[in-house]
C-alpha cells in the first residue's frame, strides 16, 4: 500500500496524474442465472441484510417476490421483511430521507440498476472497491471512481489496494493510471465464497429489474420452434399454390 501512495507522490511532483475514470477499468463476467433459484434466494436474504439498509427495491413486492423465489410467506415474514410488515407492501429502505447530507447524495433505488447497468457491471462494482484514504469513507472503486458508497461488505471480502501502472499521456507525460486491485488484508470470506456471495446479489438484482425474465426467455424458445415448424408448412403450402404457375 505504501509504495502505491510513494508512485502517485512521484508522479505527481514530476508533473503527472494518478487517473482512474469510469469506463476505464474492463468489467468482469459475473456468471449470474436467473433460473438459478437458490441463488436467488441467497440473493434476497444478502440484499435485505447488507443493502436495504440504504436502497429500496420500490417495483419490486414482498409477496411477489416470495412467490417467484418459491420463499414460504412465513419466513418472508421472520428473515426478509425489516422496513414493513405487510406481504403487499414494495422493498422500502430503513434509510431516512436526510442522508444526502451523509453521502453527499440520496442512495439510489435498485430496481432497474442491472438493467440499466448490466450485471456484470455491478458484480465488477461490487469487487472493486479499495483503500484509498483521501476518501470520506476511507475507500474508493475501480468502475465508479469517487463513489459516495462505503464498502458495506468489506468484513465479507477484505480490504484492497490499488495497482498502478506507470503510462505516458498524449503529450508524454508521466502519469500513474489504476490497472486493478490486489488483496491486502483477507475477509471473512475466502475469495471465491466472496464472489459468489456477490453473484447471488447480481443474480437478485437482475431478478427485481424483471421479474418475469426468466419465464420470458423460456417462452421465447417455444415461441421460436413455433414459428420455425410454421414456417416449414408455410413454404410448403405456398410452394403448393404456386406449382401450377408458370
Amino acid at each position: 500500500m505504501l509504495k502505491s501512495w510513494v508512485l502517485i507522490t512521484i508522479a505527481l511532483l514530476a508533473g503527472g496524474t494518478a487517473v482512474a475514470e469510469e469506463g476505464e477499468i474492463p468489467l468482469l463476467q459475473s456468471g449470474a442465472d436467473i433460473k438459478d433459484v437458490e441463488s436467488l434466494q441467497r440473493g434476497a436474504r444478502n440484499f435485505m441484510n447488507y443493502c436495504s439498509g440504504c436502497h429500496s427495491l420500490k417495483y419490486v413486492r414482498y409477496n411477489r417476490l416470495a412467490a417467484d423465489l418459491k420463499i414460504p410467506e412465513s419466513e418472508l415474514a421472520g428473515n426478509l421483511m425489516f422496513t414493513s410488515n405487510k406481504a403487499f407492501d414494495t422493498i422500502n429502505s430503513a434509510m431516512p430521507k436526510d442522508a444526502e447530507g451523509w453521502f453527499g447524495k440520496q442512495p439510489p433505488d435498485l430496481s432497474l440498476m442491472a438493467r440499466e447497468r448490466g450485471v456484470d457491471y455491478i458484480y465488477s462494482f461490487l469487487k472493486g472497491f479499495y483503500v484509498d484514504k483521501t476518501r470520506p469513507w476511507g475507500v474508493n472503486n475501480l468502475v465508479l471512481p469517487g463513489a459516495a458508497m462505503p464498502h458495506v461488505l468489506a468484513e465479507k471480502q477484505g480490504l484492497q489496494k490499488p495497482v498502478f501502472k506507470n503510462e505516458p499521456d498524449d503529450r508524454g507525460s508521466a502519469r500513474m493510471v489504476l490497472v486493478g486491485v490486489e488483496a491486502m488484508t483477507p475477509g471473512a470470506l475466502k475469495p471465491e465464497e466472496y464472489d459468489q456471495f456477490v453473484r447471488d446479489i447480481v443474480n437478485f438484482l437482475d431478478y427485481a429489474g424483471e421479474p418475469v425474465k426468466a419465464k420470458r426467455q423460456s417462452m421465447g424458445v417455444f415461441v421460436t420452434l413455433f414459428l420455425l415448424v410454421f414456417f416449414v408448412f408455410a413454404y410448403l403450402l405456398k410452394k403448393e399454390y404456386w406449382k401450377d404457375v408458370h
